[in-house]
């Protein structure tokens, strides 16, 4: 039911299954958020691409020794498998959110919840990626400095394997933190100004 059949209805008295004159009105002022979570979801998607393509092109940019491609292509891969996976899921959430109709509390409720889902479809999809940021920043390392191979040898004292480990720690928490944050700028902040309309939708 769009907007004109509610009007209609209304106009001829027939309140079943319809929504009040000011319901419509909050429902309404929810296409602003949907609208950033839209823009948003399509910037990033277009910046997910351009950093994958730009991956490709790394080892002839950088001029990788051709032993190494092999290894880095392997890596690069998988993780374009992962990330094609997880941008088709995304990519299919910004189909239905153009094609979604706001003009019932329940086509509302089902887009809130949606816009969930796939923010924690979006720490996930970063989550997956971080092993694979880790093992190219170990390869750069080892490129740039090929005595830190003699570390993966078996050959690293104690304090150094604990320095290592550490920053390995440090390094996915703050990558957590800042997913976090990322999703919340770009998404989260557009969702509770949903959830705000829909709580004061219940209260009517």
């Amino acid at each position: 039911m769009d907007f004109n059949d509610i009007q209609n209805a209304w106009n001829e008295d027939k309140p079943k299954d319809v929504v009040l004159p000011n319901t419509i009105e909050k429902l309404k002022s929810v296409h602003m958020p949907l609208d950033k979570i839209r823009k948003n979801l399509r910037l990033d998607f277009l910046a997910q691409i351009l950093a994958l393509l730009f991956m490709g092109f790394v080892p002839s940019i950088s001029g990788f020794p051709i032993k190494m491609e092999l290894p880095y292509y392997l890596l690069f891969g998988i993780m374009l498998a992962i990330s094609i996976y997880y941008l088709a899921k995304l990519f299919l959430f910004y189909k239905r959110l153009n094609g979604v109709a706001l003009s019932t509390k329940d086509s509302l409720y089902e887009t809130y919840y949606d816009i969930r889902l796939n923010m924690q479809l979006y720490k996930t999809f970063t989550f997956s990626l971080v092993p694979f940021m880790i093992l190219f920043l170990i390869g750069y390392i080892v490129y740039k400095t090929p005595s830190a191979v003699q570390n993966f040898n078996g050959e690293i004292e104690q304090s150094k394997l604990i320095l290592i480990v550490g920053i390995l720690m440090f390094t996915i928490l703050i990558m957590g933190i800042l997913t976090e944050i990322w999703v919340y700028f770009f998404y989260g902040k557009y969702a509770r100004q949903i959830k705000k309309i829909l709580e004061e939708l219940k209260e009517e």
